[in-house]
């Protein structure tokens, strides 16, 4: 790893030319849709190898957003990850991480942590990033709720400082794909879009009477992401794709679009939204009259309160199973959901995330969770807190204590992105055993299929791997 002095020369100099590059950035740094994703202080102390009973620290800069309309986004990915690190300490994780610094200790390993808002903006989270590693001497990185943000990260940050990041819970699969932005710095424990797809797709093709599909995404990375790797995995099952359309965030017009896919003759549809887009899309599905079901991943809870207000609103209260069933909306995949995973190291962490965060871990919460867990297991196992030894010894290793279960997930040698498990689940009314703490009308029900981790991600030979380590 390059030291601090270095880092400096190498981001000063680029300077005037990220400048001009923030302007030629696509307009994902700007999107309001996941890609779709608050204590005390100390010194930083010296870093050095591990052993001899004293304590060692490793300052991790990371970058979320704290504010603004997708804060939930931030919130969970960073509890997550607080989670993860508290879990190796055998401690309650930070009840109130807000922007600032806050340490968590874990055996004789202080995690100083430096929590910086990115605003979900690719301007802000680069000049955050940069601060951190210019100015605070952070080991490594972690973070980035968007895919935008990521890749700016990555590129004008990671590569040219030689500081490694963990990932999370940006979900392009082309950041872990694509030879602009993997290498052996970019780690990502968090499940991603290509993992949606080739778990949900499969289910679809195999499982299902479905042989016709109509595949709708926003029209930024995230939703290209989706749409590209629900056609590779459907149509490499059998599956016609009969059309397919982007759209901006937010867009409402969608009658005509869902008239498109009947008359194209689809059996079922892929929608590659969050937030902004899907509550409009599935309040006209569901007060129209269409022969195809839906599918697509489950989405957070905030997704899921909109979404299951529109279901009580058009379908009637009190939401029933019998009525989402007969709404034909389902069944969705899912990265992680709080009931999908019955194992201690799951219990434990929703335990303690329900205790000090009055919400059960949703969406992002156990990759972040995962990749905080891998950082501490990659410091032991190097006997280094440096970020290079680090990184080194992330390389292909499978993860001991994640919420999936011990040994539940493994970052693959040639892109660093690790494989896991999913699981694919209708969606029910939620019960009153998890309503004070779950917050929205529908909820994942019991798994209906587990798509192993050697399924779910992008193999090696893919046409769509453009990444070799």
């Amino acid at each position: 790893m390059q030291n601090t002095a270095t880092r400096r020369r190498v981001l000063g100099a680029l300077g005037a030319g990220v400048v001009g590059l923030s302007g030629c950035v696509s307009d994902d740094s700007s999107m309001t849709e996941q890609d779709d994703s608050d204590g005390g202080t100390t010194d930083s102390g010296t870093n050095g190898e591990s052993g001899g009973g004293s304590m060692q620290t490793v300052s991790i800069g990371v970058l979320q957003p704290r504010a603004g309309d997708l804060k939930y986004y931030g919130d969970q990915s960073l509890w997550g990850f607080l989670s993860g690190l508290a879990y190796k300490g055998e401690t309650d994780p930070p009840t109130d991480p807000g922007s600032g610094e806050i340490t968590i200790t874990a055996g004789d390993t202080e995690y100083r942590l430096l929590i910086r808002d990115t605003e979900f903006s690719a301007d802000t989270a680069q000049t955050a990033a940069t601060n951190l590693v210019e100015n605070e001497d952070v080991d490594m990185l972690a973070g980035c709720a968007s895919s935008a943000v990521a890749s700016r990260v990555v590129t004008t940050v990671v590569n040219q400082a030689q500081v490694p990041i963990m990932l999370g819970p940006a979900a392009s699969a082309d950041i872990t794909s694509n030879s602009d932005t993997c290498s052996d710095l970019v780690y990502r424990a968090s499940e991603n879009t290509a993992m949606d797809a080739r778990s949900g797709g499969k289910y679809v093709a195999r499982e299902t009477d479905v042989s016709s599909v109509y595949l709708f995404g926003a029209d930024y990375s995230f939703g290209r992401a989706v749409v590209n790797n629900y056609r590779d995995v459907l149509e490499a099952e059998g599956v016609d794709i009969v059309g397919e359309r982007f759209v901006e965030q937010g867009y409402a017009e969608w009658e005509g679009l869902l008239d498109n896919a009947e008359e194209a003759g689809a059996e079922g549809v892929v929608g590659g939204f969050t937030v902004a887009t899907l509550p409009a899309m599935f309040n006209a599905f569901l007060s129209g009259e269409y022969s195809y079901r839906v599918f697509g991943g489950f989405a957070t809870r905030i997704t899921n309160s909109v979404v299951g207000g529109t279901m009580q609103s058009v379908l009637g209260e009190p939401l029933t199973a019998e009525k989402i069933r007969d709404s034909r909306l389902g069944p969705f995949t899912t990265r992680y959901h709080w009931n999908q995973y019955d194992n201690p190291i799951n219990d434990a962490f929703v335990d303690s995330y329900t205790s000090a965060y009055g919400v059960v871990p949703d969406l992002f919460s156990a990759g972040t969770f995962t990749g905080a867990s891998a950082i501490h297991q990659a410091v032991q196992e190097s006997g280094s807190t440096e970020g290079a030894d680090i990184a080194d010894a992330l390389k292909g290793m499978t993860v001991t204590d994640t919420p999936k279960g011990e040994g539940a997930y493994t970052f693959q040698g040639y892109n660093n992105q690790a494989r896991s498990a999913m699981t694919v689940a209708n969606p029910i009314p939620t019960t009153d055993e998890w309503a004070d703490n779950w917050g929205a009308a529908i909820m994942p029900g019991e798994p209906l299929a587990r798509i192993s981790a050697d399924e779910t991600t992008i193999p090696q030979d893919s046409d769509q791997m453009d990444c070799s380590l």
